[in-house]
């Protein structure tokens, strides 16, 4: 009897027993991208900074163009290019700032934590190996693209809106600045921009930089850059070809579809939103083939290195 009651006993006890729920992969992957964020700040303080000062600096060149648009006459046409460069320049800036913290970020996201021992404490967690680097390959690819575009748009409104107060009554027509910049049809071809060329085109160039960031014993940085240099260096001294040079440049400039969306701007605004060309160009797919072997090879190199 005492066997039986026992028994019935442990298996009433097992049965009430609740096993936890799995933690899904997108789960951890939200978690480790949040973490990421959380841990690396610049992500989206430094495109802030970036957008702050030339903010600063176009308030100051329009305090000095109001005296110049006042004793000239420049015609519409004149105005609206002016201003329109301004905002390609701040555009650029912001991407750019964006491209120079994607490149450290990356090369630094595996190695940092093998530098301060920190892998030990992520490893004993319950994140594969696959999703903490997929999680890293998120912040560049698309991460900093978003908060790129956002603040972006930001920063252009911020620009008419100081535009519309600082040149009023300077004999500027500021109803034509918000009608003619077509801040719309500039901000679909941006978003197309970043998630096309800042986040797609640029998957090899990021996951080479996180292998170098999983195996580099010291100095990351020249791991990274000297292989391609002295690539380019030995072609030019073998066949005085630099094959290898024009695809890095390729690759850093977007592409044939980058240049194709400029030259078609002013033409035809919405056939620079169609990616017909992009997604069946040989580069960009080759270009995913790469991102997974060098991607592979940082998750085998993360699971076997230990702390520096």
């Amino acid at each position: 009897m005492n066997t039986q009651s026992n028994g019935v006993s442990a298996s009433s006890v097992q049965s009430q027993v609740i096993t936890p729920p799995a933690f899904s992969t997108a789960r951890a992957l939200y978690w480790s991208i949040r973490r990421e964020i959380w841990e690396n700040r610049s992500i989206y303080i430094a495109p802030l900074a970036a957008a702050a000062l030339f903010l600063i600096g176009f308030a100051i060149n329009l305090l000095a163009m109001r005296r110049h648009l006042a004793a000239s006459s420049l015609g519409p046409a004149q105005q609206h290019e002016l201003f329109t460069s301004r905002f390609e320049i701040a555009a650029s800036l912001i991407m750019g700032t964006g491209l120079i913290v994607g490149v450290f970020y990356t090369l630094d996201a595996l190695y940092g934590e093998r530098r301060d021992r920190s892998i030990l404490f992520w490893k004993s967690l319950p994140v594969s190996d696959v999703i903490t680097v997929l999680s890293k390959l998120a912040i560049p690819l698309v991460i900093l693209p978003a908060v790129s575009f956002a603040i972006t748009l930001i920063t252009q409104f911020a620009m008419l809106v100081l535009s519309s107060v600082i040149l009023l009554g300077s004999g500027v027509n500021i109803g034509s600045l918000w009608t003619e910049i077509s801040f719309f049809q500039v901000s679909l071809v941006l978003l197309y921009h970043f998630v096309t060329v800042h986040g797609l085109y640029y998957a090899p160039i990021y996951g080479w930089l996180l292998m170098v960031s999983a195996w580099a014993p010291r100095a990351p940085f020249i791991w990274a850059f000297l292989p391609p240099f002295v690539i380019c260096a030995l072609e030019k001294v073998a066949f005085n070809t630099s094959y290898f040079l024009a695809l890095l440049k390729e690759r850093l400039m977007g592409g044939p579809e980058s240049s194709m969306a400029a030259n078609d701007h002013a033409k035809d605004w919405m056939g620079t939103l169609i990616p017909h060309h992009f997604f069946s160009t040989p580069g960009l797919w080759t270009g995913f083939a790469l991102a997974a072997v060098f991607l592979f090879v940082a998750v085998r190199l993360r699971r076997y290195r230990g702390p520096i």
